[in-house]
């Protein structure tokens, strides 16, 4: 039998359905977790390229003797590994969990996978998981990972997260990001009333940004 790691995360999962069709987040990247890992960006695109969500199994518990639906869609954006799947309505412990996390009752997620590179910090101790083998994701009772959750509402993100999306996203300066963190918006636009051309700019360049957030935030 081949022994996973694993790693769970602290991002609720986005409700359910009356058909058992949920998602959310089975991990989160930079974020140092409570078993002093870091995983990378990028670290599950390898496994996805290779097994697709179908390769990759839905259990309860990480107990292999309970699968409890399937995965519909697995991918990569800018905060993690985002997931849908469907709990099976032929199984009694598919709509057992359905209903659990209908209750709230459950809405952990945790990853079963490999370390196929990585690299520990011999400073920090924190290793850097930069590609992991995806074997399965299980929903849980307790996530490792503060934030991977099944998605319940549209959850705030961090100053963190929203100074990464500003600049990777929005293609802001790391200056004017903590200017927007600290300031908000107004504050740098009125800043920038003497060059309309740098105005429009930024303001067609947050418009793109925000329609490309909204579209990553739901699994097609």
């Amino acid at each position: 039998m081949v022994k996973l790691e694993r790693k769970l995360v602290d991002v609720a999962i986005d409700g359910v359905d009356e058909t058992g069709v949920f998602e959310g987040y089975a991990s989160l990247f930079d974020r140092v977790d409570m078993s002093r890992d870091i995983v990378e960006r990028g670290a599950f695109a390898k496994a996805l390229a290779k097994k697709g969500p179908g390769g990759i199994r839905m259990l309860f518990q990480h107990d292999p003797a309970q699968p409890i639906g399937a995965w519909t869609a697995i991918s990569e954006d800018a905060f993690g590994l985002k997931v849908r799947g469907r709990l099976s309505a032929g199984s009694a412990r598919g709509r057992e969990v359905r209903e659990l996390i209908r209750d709230g009752a459950l809405d952990g997620l945790s990853i079963g996978f490999k370390v196929a590179r990585g690299h520990t910090d011999p400073k920090t101790g924190i290793r850097h998981i930069r590609e992991a083998d995806l074997w399965e994701i299980s929903v849980v009772t307790f996530p490792m990972q503060d934030g991977a959750r099944i998605a319940k509402g549209e959850a705030l993100p961090t100053i963190r997260e929203f100074e990464r999306w500003l600049t990777r996203d929005a293609q802001l300066t790391r200056k004017e990001a903590k200017h927007v963190v600290a300031h908000g918006f107004a504050s740098l636009r009125r800043e920038r009333d003497a060059a309309p051309d740098a105005e429009t700019s930024l303001a067609e360049r947050i418009r793109r940004a925000a329609r490309s957030l909204n579209q990553r935030t739901i699994l097609r």
